[in-house]
């Protein structure tokens, strides 16, 4: 190898020739043929290769030896020599002859080196280092015949002279494709080895000599190493299949976190999705806000019309209204002046009757109080003549006796009046004892019987309830009433039928939902009986529903509310209450509707009413500090409504018509229908018991007025007799002259008085005459005036409603005017509001286009998007919370299966490969059998053969149990000797038998080419010449293989023959130095091959 070279271990030169061996032929076994004359074509290559070519151009090849021969060597600083060669050699017997020191083992090394064997075979140095001389560098050529027909190692053109490979893999194969091994002895057969088999005696290395060189050693160990590779790889699979289900185990816990990933990961999209759907919503929602608010600008647009001509309408009203009152206003100012002008004769005429009635009246005073003063004379003197009479009448003559009886009986009586008056007075205090008693009683059986009503009322509206409720689980309709689902069936009927222009809604209570439950009570105390009502559009559908409600509605008909419907609800922000803590009511409902919405805070205001759980707290925040803005009032959550100032509880404990649980109000109404029959059966006693006390004290106050009635007729009678008794006068002396003379007195006034009345009489006469005639004349005039003003009430009424027309119509024109001017402004607001959506509604698009570039239909509300959103975050945080780290988990789960695969994988090839170790130990152990079996009886036979060549004969026992050869050899003839072990045989007839022995071999192994060194050692020369001519024949017979023997001797005596070359060493220098072998224990060197 050259300096630029170091690396390279050899330098092969294959010769090219075309594929041309006949059919059935192979390279190392071929039928001999008869070499033909050269042609003209012939061209020789610098390998030696001959090329032959039949006459119609087919190719073949000549039964010399041509394939994997070796047909030259060159060596430069290899071991002590400076230049060895090149030696040619033929394709037949070549003998290397020198004398000892003459470089033939360094010929045999280098062919050992460069065909890639290792420095240790031969027995020369432990490395190819060793073989270089110190400081030089070193080549070695050798060229070799070849042909490789194999195109993954080789191409099919190859130029000649060059380098073909430089790989070890490639040199292997090509060796093993021409069968050459390299360290068999059979092939190769080095000095150290030739000596050390030539005196071992032992028969285990002759059987150790015979496996290798027939490879049944190769083929043993491989059997060997199957066998043990079929254990190791059995036991893996036990192992791995108990690590399987450990893997199997975790592939599926992994698969488990990877779907719930898997989950999270779909959570996450989804999440993305409804971000995108909720950029849309918020657009959506805005575009529905302000169609509305475009639709009404139009439609208020096209109302400004209509509101100019209103007005134009009223202006002619009023204007026709103030010409007609113009005209009513002349005609009532010229009946006005004609009664004006009678006016001052009335007041005279006037005057004068009252003068005159005056007068009158003074006259008929004077005239009653002088017949008045006549009577009272008149009676007076009939009283004092009656009293003469009686006087005059009387008797003088009275008993004593009589006068003290009298006195007596009226003292008596006086006692007896006394007792019966205290007894009245005890029987009065006693009936009204009685009678207090009775209206106490009677007071309390009031009041009982009006809380009995109440607790029957109360019953009767629980049981209603109750049913309501019973029938709310079919139909939840049912709690506002039996017979609300058939109302709404028949709203819904003549809708159908075009009876309305908007199909009316209600009742409001089921169109809406509570947010939070525990507040239904509260709600339902502030909406009341609006929950009941119903909504229409229009007054011609409140007629319609009233008909329908008047078929259903037997007691109270729901409330009708008229609203014109919206589409959207009232902007209530600058009027609604916000408070941090507390719902108001619109907030703590979901209302679906907007025209529900509408109504309820046109008729409640629940935009301005807090819903405060808490009494307490409720009272803190309404009272004790300033209510929050806009806030009007708050109910609890007992139902209790506050003020600012006042306070008032709920007549109700529990919701009625908003509440969730059917079956625990139905629970709760029966046990407080059960507590109300109780107090009803309560106050039935009680009262029972009251009414047998007042019939009591009736019969005893009913028997104290019979006494009483009978003591009061005692003391009426008792009374009369007494006022008789003390009546009764003594009689007395009375002059009667005085009494008479008083009488003439009063004749004389009389008859003065009667003359008075007369000229009274007269006067009074007179002076009703001349008031009649006054009188008189006032009527006339008073009629006169009373006529026209007759004539002036049409007018005046006609005026009158001429002047409310014109009031109406101004009313009507100023009210269309302001109503112009706040639609102006209501429509100048709503441009601008709508400008403002607008502007708005173009930022959110933008911000949704940023978010998704197109625009995407959304069938969901942006607050039901937004709490779907916050509920998958929620979702999403808790499982990464509870997963853990997704990419992690990806990866250990993809680990996971990809080592549970591989292993899987693994085990099923192991499985397979098992199955086939099985069937391939049990095929080779029978051919190994068989082959062992084949070449041994072959060995025996070429044995015998070659013995019987010197006339001897020989056996040879194998023991493969005991691995041990044994060989007997007969050098006599057969009948007079007996067979001797080798051990007895001389050292000529050892050397001799084993040279059969190896001649044996190679009649049982094949090789391109055989290589011997020193094999005639310890061979005399007899023994030396049959065994010389035992090889030649032996090559003559194999003329298509190479022999290489190295011998010593000079071998002269060989005679002349085309098959044999004998190439002579030069004699050593005799000032040679010893070899340069390193004693160093380097590696091989076949790593830089």
């Amino acid at each position: 190898m050259g300096i630029g070279l170091s690396k390279e271990i050899f330098k092969c030169v294959m010769g090219k020739r075309k594929d041309g061996c006949f059919s059935g032929e192979t390279p190392n076994k071929k039928q001999r043929h008869d070499l033909e004359e050269e042609s003209d074509d012939e061209t020789t290559d610098a390998g030696g290769v001959n090329h032959f070519h039949s006459k119609n151009g087919l190719s073949y090849v000549s039964n010399v030896g041509e394939f994997g021969i070796i047909e030259s060597i060159s060596l430069r600083n290899f071991m002590c020599h400076s230049l060895l060669g090149p030696f040619k050699f033929g394709p037949n017997v070549n003998f290397i002859v020198g004398n000892n020191g003459s470089g033939k083992s360094a010929v045999l090394t280098a062919l050992i080196v460069g065909l890639g064997g290792k420095a240790t075979i031969t027995n020369r140095g432990s490395s190819i280092k060793g073989f270089v001389k110190d400081g030089q560098s070193w080549e070695l050529n050798f060229s070799w015949l070849s042909i490789w027909t194999p195109s993954s190692l080789v191409s099919d053109t190859i130029s000649r002279g060059h380098i073909v490979s430089s790989k070890k893999e490639e040199l292997i194969s090509v060796l093993d494709h021409f069968n050459i091994q390299v360290d068999n002895p059979v092939t190769i057969l080095t000095q150290e080895m030739s000596k050390h088999f030539l005196q071992s005696k032992s028969e285990a290395d002759k059987y150790k000599f015979f496996m290798k060189a027939t490879q049944l050693e190769q083929m043993k160990e491989d059997l060997n190493y199957i066998m043990e590779t079929y254990s190791v790889t059995t036991a893996t699979v036990t192992q791995q299949e108990e690590c399987l289900v450990e893997l199997k185990r975790k592939v599926k816990e992994k698969e488990e976190r990877y779907k719930s990933i898997s989950s999270l990961e779909d959570m996450k999209k989804k999440l993305d999705e409804l971000k995108n759907v909720m950029a849309w919503a918020l657009v959506n929602e805005l575009d529905k806000q302000i169609q509305p608010l475009r639709d009404q600008l139009k439609a208020e647009s096209l109302r400004t019309v209509k509101y100019d001509q209103r007005v134009e309408e009223c202006q002619a009203r009023v204007k026709e209204a103030e010409e007609k009152y113009k005209t009513i206003q002349e005609e009532l100012v010229k009946i006005t002046e004609e009664a004006n002008r009678l006016h001052p004769e009335c007041t005279t005429l006037k005057a004068d009757v009252q003068v005159k009635s005056k007068a009158r009246n003074e006259a008929e005073g004077s005239y009653c109080r002088f017949r008045s003063e006549f009577k009272r004379l008149e009676k007076d003197r009939a009283q004092l003549k009656k009293k003469i009479e009686e006087l005059k009448n009387s008797a003088n003559q009275i008993s004593e006796a009589e006068r003290l009886e009298r006195l007596e009986r009226i003292a008596k009586l006086q006692d007896d009046f006394k007792t019966l008056k205290d007894q009245e007075v005890t029987t009065c205090q006693q009936l009204d004892q009685f009678q207090q008693a009775i209206y106490k009683y009677k007071d309390e059986q009031n009041r009982l019987r009006k809380e009995e009503n109440d607790v029957r009322r109360s019953v009767d509206t629980l049981n209603r309830q109750m049913r309501d409720l019973i029938g709310s689980k079919t139909n939840k309709l049912k709690r506002f009433g039996q017979f609300i689902p058939d109302l709404l069936d028949a709203i819904e009927e003549a809708h159908r039928q075009g009876r309305f222009r908007r199909k009316p809604l209600g009742p409001l209570g089921a169109c809406i939902r509570l947010k939070d439950p525990e507040l239904a009570l509260a709600v339902e105390s502030c909406l009341k009986g609006l929950l009941l009502a119903f909504c229409c559009d229009n007054y011609k559908d409140e007629k319609v529903l009233q008909s329908l409600m008047s078929k259903f509605c037997k007691t109270s008909r729901p409330q009708i509310i008229v609203s014109e419907f919206t589409n959207s609800v009232y902007d209530v922000r600058a009027r609604a209450v916000n408070h941090p803590h507390f719902p108001s009511v619109l907030t703590a409902l979901e209302v679906d509707d907007p025209v529900v919405a509408n109504c309820l805070i046109d008729m409640r205001g629940i935009e301005s009413v807090l819903l405060i759980k808490n009494k307490k707290v409720a009272r803190q925040v309404m009272q004790q500090q300033q209510p929050p803005k806009n806030c009007r009032e708050a109910f609890t959550g007992e139902g209790d409504q506050v003020f600012s100032n006042r306070f008032y509880s709920s007549e109700f404990s529990r919701a009625k018509y908003l509440s969730g649980d059917v079956d625990t109000e139905i629970s709760l109404l029966e046990k407080e229908i059960e507590n109300k029959n109780a107090h009803l059966a309560t106050f039935q006693h009680r009262l029972q018991s009251i009414g047998d006390d007042i019939k009591q004290n009736e019969d005893f106050c009913r028997r104290h007025h019979q006494k009483r009635k009978q003591l009061q007729d005692r003391l009426r009678k008792m009374q009369l007799e007494l006022n008789e008794l003390e009546n009764v006068e003594e009689p007395q002396s009375v002059d009667i002259s005085a009494l008479e003379e008083e009488a003439q007195d009063i004749m004389n006034k009389m008859h003065t008085v009667e003359n008075d009345v007369e000229v009274a009489r007269k006067t009074l006469e007179e002076r009703k005459s001349l008031l009649a005639e006054a009188e008189q004349k006032y009527r006339d005039i008073k009629e006169k005036i009373n006529s026209i003003a007759e004539e002036a009430d049409p007018i005046k009424e006609k005026l009158s409603k001429v002047v409310t027309d014109v009031d109406k119509s101004k009313h009507d024109k100023k009210h269309y005017e302001d109503k112009r001017k706040e639609h102006v402004k209501s429509i100048k607001t709503m441009e601008t509001e709508l400008a403002s959506k607008d502007k708005e509604l173009e930022e959110k698009i933008s911000l949704a286009k940023q978010i998704y570039p197109e625009r995407l239909q959304v069938n969901k509300s942006a607050r039901s998007l937004d709490l779907e959103i916050n509920r998958l975050r929620e979702k999403i945080s808790t499982e990464q919370h509870r997963h853990g780290n997704r990419e992690e988990i990806i990866r250990e789960y993809k680990d996971a299966v990809e080592t549970y695969t591989k292993t899987s994988s693994h085990m099923k090839n192991l499985k397979k490969f098992i199955k086939l170790l099985e069937s391939t130990i049990g095929g080779r152990q029978k051919a190994y059998k068989l082959l062992r079996r084949y070449l041994t009886l072959r060995c025996k036979i070429f044995f015998d053969s070659l013995l019987s060549q010197r006339g001897c004969s020989g056996k040879m026992n194998f023991d493969h149990v005991a691995e041990t050869l044994t060989i007997s050899v007969q050098p006599g003839e057969g009948d007079k000797a007996a067979l001797s072990d080798m051990r007895s045989l001389s050292g000529g007839e050892r050397s001799f038998s084993t040279v059969c022995f190896i001649l044996a071999l190679w009649g049982i192994s094949d090789s391109p080419f055989r290589c011997l060194d020193e094999f005639d050692v310890y061979m005399d020369m007899v023994n030396r010449r049959i065994s010389m001519d035992m090889m030649l024949r032996v090559a003559e017979s194999q003329r298509y293989r190479q022999f290489i023997l190295l011998t010593p001797q000079s071998m002269s005596s060989l005679p002349a023959s085309p098959i044999i070359r004998i190439l002579r060493m030069r004699d050593p220098e005799r000032g040679q130095t010893t070899l340069p072998f390193g004693n160093s224990n380097e590696a091989d060197d076949e790593d830089e091959s």
